[in-house]
């Protein structure tokens, strides 16, 4: 099951052992950063990079009626795990 930010910035407070509100600043923080550095690509060490990459036009196929159809191309988020990050929990 996956953590809430709520238990998210417990953990964080306690094993940095700062208080909830601090670890709630740091949290939010490092979002931010990571909105505005995703233009270039933002870094998270040991996890991961978000990157923003520019998808080409393409043909596809409604899967219900097996008609071709175009699709546009457009911008997309994509975050690109770290080997430390895929070898600590695939190992």
């Amino acid at each position: 099951m996956a953590m809430t930010k709520s238990q998210i910035i417990a953990a964080i407070a306690e094993k940095a052992e700062i208080t909830k509100a601090q670890a709630e600043t740091a949290l939010d923080t490092l979002v931010d950063l990571a909105y505005k550095g995703a233009e270039e690509g933002f870094t998270v060490p040991g996890l991961g990079k978000l990157v923003k990459v520019d998808r080409a036009a393409r043909t596809g196929r409604n899967p219900a009626t097996g008609e071709v159809i175009q699709i546009a191309a457009k911008r997309v988020l994509k975050f690109r795990i770290a080997k430390a990050a895929k070898d600590a929990i695939l190992s």
